[in-house]
């Protein structure tokens, strides 16, 4: 955790525990606040094997994640979560990135543990919810700011978010940040981002849609070997909106959003990259299909940065398009669902299926295209998947095939 961010958890227990002396004549909030607390398990057992060329070796990753807290009732309109995770190792026939096993694809799940979340949030002011610490953020669809979820290790942000709902149908986000703690693990320095982070996001519920305004001011530190540090602080202004609307029987959902983005803070480069989506879904009882497009521009040098993204979710599970290429990509994409209850023994029981044609943005190159399968099935607080990603690559990256046999549980 950053040192400005176990200062600020410092004095707000500092405050906390003055508070508590106050009111040993009374009845005491702690100890009530501790008597509703509440456990948090979440392990997820997971075997992944990757075949890419001209790599000779697959990849074949078995690894566990546990996250292990707890969350407490409130004192003075105040909770504490604590979370640890640990990332353990059971087949490691692949680079971690920081495992020296180069002659294996990556697989981004290196053995781990820290603390993932440590929070207090407060609701004194009405309407209001102030978290301060550690924490998970998910905005929006997660294109811009979310907690790689996919990944055994989460990303997490040292941050203070304040999020009002006081206006009916109106939701104000603003979040200060100074660290990111990605994905790649303590022991990589790729761990971690430290710098200066604002992230506003305002969005209102009117009766044709949701309407969303934001930006995000990243400026990043510099980090020795990590060229991509200081060339991910950029500032992005975007609007976004969603909706739906029934025909029939028929549910269709629409999505569009923009965004402008240029280099901003330490950003040693000079540049402005558009962002274009566009996505239309009709569902019709379990089943539902959907068309789309997604465009980051490219300027030749610089591609439309998403740094803080879940990026996993978007332009093919194979995650070949991490980082845009300098001349940026044009994703057009089918997608095609089922859902299902009361499926045998299973709660629920979903499929999904979608298929990608990639080129770059700038010069129409080629890039290639991606088939991705996905099974699902939920038994009270199980969920078993197996996953499927196919990219099939032209002038771009290189062939490569990820499968995914996962089992997790959560209370």
């Amino acid at each position: 955790m950053s040192i400005a961010m176990q200062k600020s958890l410092k004095l707000t227990a500092a405050c906390a525990l003055i508070m508590a002396s106050a009111n040993a004549a009374h009845a005491n909030p702690v100890s009530g606040a501790f008597g509703e607390w509440k456990p948090i398990v979440d392990v997820r057992l997971r075997y992944e094997e990757v075949d890419q060329a001209p790599i000779v070796n697959n990849a074949e990753a078995g690894t566990v994640r546990a996250r292990l807290g707890f969350e407490t009732g409130k004192a003075w309109n105040t909770a504490l979560l604590a979370e640890g995770e640990f990332v353990e190792l059971w087949k490691s026939d692949f680079n971690s990135t920081v495992n020296g096993k180069t002659a294996f694809p990556v697989v981004a799940d290196p053995k781990n543990k820290e603390i993932n979340r440590l929070q207090l949030t407060n609701t004194s002011i009405d309407g209001t919810t102030i978290t301060l610490g550690r924490q998970r953020i998910n905005i929006d669809d997660q294109r811009f700011v979310g907690n790689v979820g996919w990944r055994q290790n989460e990303q997490t942000f040292d941050a203070l978010r304040v999020v009002n709902k006081s206006v009916k149908n109106l939701n104000i986000d603003a979040t200060y940040l100074d660290r990111v703690n990605r994905v790649f693990g303590k022991s990589s320095p790729q761990g971690e981002y430290q710098g200066n982070g604002f992230l506003a996001n305002a969005s209102y519920q009117a009766p044709v849609g949701k309407f969303t305004g934001y930006a995000y001011l990243l400026d990043f530190d510099p980090i020795v070997g990590v060229a991509t540090a200081a060339g991910d602080s950029t500032s992005t202004y975007g609007l976004r909106y969603s909706g739906q609307h029934p025909i029939g029987k028929v549910k269709l959902s629409y999505v569009a959003a923009f965004a402008h983005q240029s280099d901003y803070g330490s950003n040693p480069l000079s540049f402005a990259d558009d962002y274009y989506f566009g996505e239309l879904t009709a569902t019709f009882r379990q089943f539902s299909g959907g068309v789309g497009v997604e465009i980051l521009d490219g300027n030749g040098v610089k591609g439309f940065t998403t740094p803080l993204a879940t990026l996993h979710k978007f332009q093919g599970w194979a995650d070949k398009f991490l980082t845009t290429p300098a001349n940026g990509i044009d994703d057009r994409y089918v997608n095609l669902g089922w859902n299902k209850k009361g499926v045998g023994p299973f709660d629920t029981v979903s499929a999904v299926a979608s298929y990608h044609k990639f080129e770059s943005q700038r010069l129409s190159i080629n890039y290639g295209s991606e088939v991705d399968l996905l099974l699902q099935a939920k038994l009270q607080r199980f969920t078993a998947a197996v996953k499927y990603a196919d990219y099939n690559a032209d002038k771009f990256a290189t062939d490569t095939t990820k499968l995914w046999l996962q089992l997790e549980y959560v209370w």
